[in-house]
């Protein structure tokens, strides 16, 4: 399911547009990106249709605002979309690194280093991006800025690591097809869970999907966690309190490649909001949620999870500005 050696190409390309000098910029665009491109961003940015909009509204504000930027890749996979909207996708994640010198969306730079974490998918055609969908994880550079409006009170919040075995970036190895069945496997079982222990049939277990010792490491909000037993209770005893009926899965894209798998909704979630959840009181609100998964597996079962949710989006659904919040902090 791999596209290797495109893959790799497409790796070395992206890289290069946030290297390249103002003069370079947009040589380096065209030979990336196409003309008619459509990019997808999380809350605010929301969508950029064309390759001088992509430049203009997505590439050079991340260039002024983190200075002397640059991607520092975790995991980047490429495969054929199992799904029936089909195409050759990559997958990311990334962090784009710099200094936090100049606002972002509308939010006040710290002036420090910074990890802006972000998850990226890119449809491609004869070599270049028709198409993406891409998640900044702007209530962690909040964090970062030490003005996060949300509580903390569920995982531990830290930097993104790599995977363990240290070969997420154009793997070699594995079997893409039996990575992304496994976490299909997970995903067919998800949906129902027992109100009193948030448990989901063939997770854990002789039969489950995820290593005992699974790590799963979530956005800024939630954190990261582990084992099962971590997860329900930093992030899923919370989550399907406030969201009990929430329906999962909505997928336009889903690849395998070695020993990785990544998936992505845009929406993929529709919930209805019960209860309360990081500080937002119930408002009753049918509620959508973009969210990225990607997994590494490991003797036929997930051991570990990077999440990317679009929660700027979610929060501005629930009536709740947090580029407004953290800015009124100190």
């Amino acid at each position: 399911m791999t596209l290797s050696p495109a893959r790799d190409v497409l790796h070395s390309s992206l890289c290069g547009l946030f290297r390249a000098p103002e003069d370079a910029l947009e040589a380096q665009a065209r030979a990336l990106l196409s003309e008619g491109c459509r990019f997808h961003l999380s809350a605010p940015f929301e969508t950029l249709e064309g390759r001088d909009a992509v430049l203009d509204g997505f590439v050079r504000p991340l260039r002024a605002a983190l200075s002397h930027v640059h991607r520092r890749d975790e995991i980047f996979i490429g495969g054929a979309n199992r799904r029936d909207t089909g195409g050759d996708w990559v997958a990311s994640v990334t962090h784009y690194v710099g200094n936090f010198h100049g606002p972002l969306a509308g939010l006040r730079p710290s002036g420090h280093l910074a990890f802006l974490r972000a998850g990226e998918f890119y449809r491609v055609e004869d070599g270049r991006i028709v198409e993406a969908r891409i998640i900044l994880d702007l209530p962690d550079l909040m964090r970062q800025a030490g003005r996060m409006p949300l509580p903390r009170e569920l995982g531990t919040e830290m930097l993104f690591p790599g995977p363990a075995t240290h070969d997420g970036v154009c793997p070699t190895q594995g079997d893409g097809a039996a990575s992304l069945d496994v976490v299909e496997r997970m995903l067919s079982a998800l949906h129902a869970f027992d109100p009193g222990t948030f448990a989901s049939a063939d997770q854990t277990g002789a039969t489950g999907t995820w290593a005992e010792d699974m790590l799963w490491y979530g956005p800024g909000g939630i954190g990261s966690n582990y084992r099962w037993s971590g997860f329900v209770q930093d992030h899923r005893a919370a989550f399907l309190t406030a969201f009990p009926d929430r329906k999962g899965g909505n997928h336009y894209c889903r690849i395998g490649d070695g020993n990785y798998a990544a998936v992505s909704g845009w929406p993929s979630m529709t919930m209805t909001h019960r209860g309360p959840y990081l500080g937002v009181a119930p408002t009753a609100r049918a509620l959508t949620l973009r969210v990225m998964d990607f997994y590494r597996c490991a003797e036929g079962r997930i051991a570990e999870n990077w999440v990317l949710l679009d929660y700027m989006d979610l929060f501005a659904q629930m009536g709740v500005d947090l580029i407004a919040e953290a800015n009124a902090l100190p």
